[in-house]
């Protein structure tokens, strides 16, 4: 008998789930994924370099991705709602302190260190650890899907929308606005508390410590492969995210076009992830995490191929999107099926970070070589190599549930 994944006890419905877990991360990710609007009016107005403003950037996503290890320890301890409060909070700061810093080290500390930190309590570790929580093993990845889908449909809504505020209330203000938007989180995240988090209840029982938890984890290969593959993810997506509408503009496309090329990414993942997890439920998730980092690899080199044109850039966007967050369904899913639903948050949390170092390289190299060639070629091809070897590390994953001493005893 294997009890290292048992069946959770439900206590929200699955609708009260999706609609406020969905439009939590629909805001804390749409907001995420505009930042690369920022970049020229920021760098051109405070006279900075890119490699500035990318390593900003880069910092929010270590920071992301330490903090959200921590995140994720106290949301499965104590609840995602206080967790979430304390992220929405963050993340105003973060914004207006990214409007109103006169250096770079108060731009770091604000738009990085701070947003980072914001951006590890409110998005997908969090918000699916109350998914493992409260929705059946055979729904799990479905509803990943769909929380994932809606940090897609963020994208797609609110990139224009921050593009139309830089237009109209300059770089600044709109930071500021956006400040006030992340503020909705608090009350979306009210209809994520679970009875047995606070308010007199007690946490779940758990067979395993977190010392526990983690060594299992770090010992088992499949959980390092994934960590891998989640490191590639985290180069391809940042870069791409931040550093594109400048490579687009450099190439003497109009920045409509990048707006538009992110908002459809953010439109066509809506499907991809949606697709992932629904596909999760019927195949191995490591052959749709391998499919999705190998054909990530080609799409980039056709779009390098090919003649750059609008058309060509809003195909390489819609394609590129629906593999963009689709990655996000099945790895966390393939966590769960393993290890089960206790310290879920947690682990997926320390998946994340290796997702965020990625994002980090991606982003500041994109910056550095930037500045040093003059161009955005070799980070591309940069891409295009661990595409490869992300889709080949995710072949050997065994997704199995782990079997625990414990579990065998009991047997």
């Amino acid at each position: 008998m294997n009890r290292s994944n048992p069946r959770p006890t439900p206590t929200l419905s699955l609708t009260q789930l999706l609609l406020c877990g969905g439009a939590i991360v629909t805001l804390s990710m749409g907001i995420r994924h505009g930042f690369g609007l920022w970049l020229q009016p920021i760098t051109q107005a405070q006279d900075w370099t890119r490699e500035t403003f990318a390593f900003a950037i880069a910092i929010q996503n270590l920071a992301w991705g330490i903090t959200g290890v921590f995140a994720g320890m106290l949301a499965d301890k104590f609840g995602a709602f206080k967790v979430m409060v304390v992220g929405a909070l963050l993340y105003a700061l973060g914004l207006y302190g990214m409007a109103h810093s006169p250096t770079p080290l108060l731009f770091t500390l604000s738009a990085g260190v701070l947003i980072g930190m914001a951006q590890a309590g409110t998005t997908y570790a969090v918000v699916y650890g109350v998914i493992g929580r409260n929705v059946a093993p055979e729904k799990r990845s479905w509803a990943m899907g769909i929380a994932a889908a809606a940090g897609s449909f963020g994208q797609f809504l609110m990139v224009p929308t921050e593009g139309f505020l830089i237009g109209q209330f300059g770089w600044q203000q709109a930071l500021v606005l956006l400040g006030s938007a992340a503020c909705l989180i608090i009350p979306l995240a009210w209809g994520l508390r679970e009875p047995g988090f606070g308010g007199g209840g007690q946490a779940a029982h758990r067979d395993q410590t977190i010392a526990e938890a983690l060594k299992e984890a770090f010992k088992y290969p499949s959980f390092q492969l994934l960590m891998a593959g989640y490191f590639v993810c985290g180069f391809q997506v940042v870069f791409i995210g931040v550093h594109m509408p400048s490579y687009l503009r450099d190439k003497g496309l109009s920045p409509q076009v990048a707006s538009y090329a992110l908002a459809l990414i953010g439109l066509f993942n809506v499907i991809g992830t949606y697709a992932a997890g629904t596909l999760g439920q019927r195949m191995q998730k490591k052959n749709i995490l391998a499919f999705i980092y190998f054909a990530r690899a080609v799409v980039i080199s056709i779009f390098l191929l090919a003649p750059l044109s609008p058309l060509s850039v809003y195909i390489f966007a819609a394609t590129m999107g629906v593999l963009w967050l689709s990655t996000v369904p099945p790895t966390n899913a393939a966590l769960a099926q393993i290890f089960g639903i206790q310290h879920m948050s947690m682990l997926s949390g320390f998946v994340f970070l290796s997702h965020q170092i990625g994002s980090f390289m991606g982003v500041w190299l994109g910056g550095f070589l930037y500045d040093r060639n003059g161009n955005y070629d070799l980070v591309w091809y940069i891409a295009i190599g661990l595409g490869v070897f992300a889709g080949l590390v995710n072949l050997p994953v065994k997704e199995a549930p782990i079997r625990r001493a414990s579990a065998l005893q009991g047997a």
